[in-house]
This record gives structure tokens, sequence and C-alpha cells, in this order.
């Protein structure tokens, strides 16, 4: 079976760039309205919106040894700032958030590939890079619901976690079957994408346990 065609390093540089500016301000953007559900004034809705936007990433980059991608970038927190902006002008609406989440569906599918490709690109085992691609899409909303006095992502039955670890295998996967670039990202955004976007339109959840001892 033929190698996977290289990617040339300026494109793959470029592609982390735009994928990282892109879920920042989605993700930032949430991170702003859990401030705005809470009544906190503009500089709260920046600090918010950064540490959601990029929690996931910073932690990946310490972990896989990486330059943190955001100091090097101050763009990046320019965008987080523009995110609490729009939230602190526009406000929250039924509509706008609705379409928020399923833009942060594209996101979390998106980094969670991202977050996987880079970790590999410096070495580290396939299981790894699935572990760091959860990571990279999950970490800022965890970090969010805490600074916001909310249920954590992890503590409830949503289905958001689970699509990005699937996500983040896929590429794992078909990155191992040597398939031509860019089949393993297209992959897995696409299973991540399908996972999360199944459980916003039927309302999924996972399961709970039921066995003695439960809480009810």
């Amino acid at each position: 079976m033929s190698a996977p065609v290289p990617i040339p390093s300026d494109l793959l540089q470029t592609s982390f760039q735009v994928f990282d500016y892109a879920a920042v301000v989605v993700f930032g953007a949430t991170g702003a309205l859990a401030a705005a559900r809470r009544g906190h004034d503009i500089v709260t809705f920046a600090f918010f919106s950064a540490a959601t936007g990029v929690g996931g990433g910073t932690i990946r980059d310490l972990l896989i040894g990486a330059p943190v991608f955001w100091v090097h970038q101050p763009g990046i927190l320019l965008a987080c700032l523009a995110a609490a902006v729009m939230v602190w002008l526009f406000g929250e609406r039924p509509a706008g958030y609705r379409l928020l989440l399923w833009l942060d569906a594209v996101g979390m599918a998106a980094y969670t590939v991202v977050g996987a490709a880079k970790a590999e690109s410096y070495g580290v085992s396939p299981a790894v890079s699935v572990v760091m691609g959860v990571i990279t899409a999950t970490f800022g909303g965890i970090v969010r619901d805490v600074l916001a006095g909310e249920p954590s992502v992890l503590l409830r039955r949503e289905i958001y976690v689970t699509a990005a670890l699937l996500g983040a295998a896929s590429f794992a996967v078909v990155q191992a079957l040597h398939l031509s670039t860019p089949w393993p990202a297209v992959i897995g955004f696409v299973v991540g994408l399908a996972v999360r976007g199944a459980a916003l339109r039927f309302n999924l959840s996972m399961p709970g346990f039921k066995g003695r001892g439960a809480q009810p």
C-alpha cells in the first residue's frame, strides 16, 4: 500500500492557523455566553472567552512539548476579545444560541482533527494523538463550565466528548491505513460532526448507570 502524500509544511501550518482562529472565535463566544447568563461585566466576558477559546489547545501544546500556539499568535487573543465584544453587543438570543451550538459542533469536529494531527506531528503514538484531539476540542468547555459554576460537560450525559473521541479515533485509524492526505482529516471531521449533529438534531444523550447506589 502506498504511503500517504505528505502535506507541505507551510500549507499544514496555514491550515492549523485557520482552524485555530475559527475554533477560538466559536468557542470563545460560548465562553462569553456563559458570562452573559451570569450578568458579568465586559472584562469577565473577555476572560471567559479567552479561557474557553485557548484552553484545549494550550493543554495540548504543553503536553506534547510544542510552543503554546497563542503565545506566538497574539491575533488569537484578539479573536477571543472580538467574540466577547460580539456577545456583549448582541446578547443571548434563542435563535442565535441554536446556531452557535451548530457552529460549536463544526468547531469541535475540526479542532479534534487538528489537535490529533498536531500531536501526531510531534511523534506521539496514535493512542496519545486521540487523547490530544479530545483534549483540544473539549478542555476549553470544561474550563468555561468551572468558571461559570455550571455542571461540567464531563458530568452531563450530553454527547460531546464522545463525539470528539470518535472523531479523533477515526482520524487515527484512517491515518494508520496510510490513506492519502486529506482523507484521514476529512473522515475524522465528518465522523465527529455527524455524531454531534445527530445528538443535537435528535436530542440524544448517553445512557446513565442504573445499578445499585446510583442517584436518581
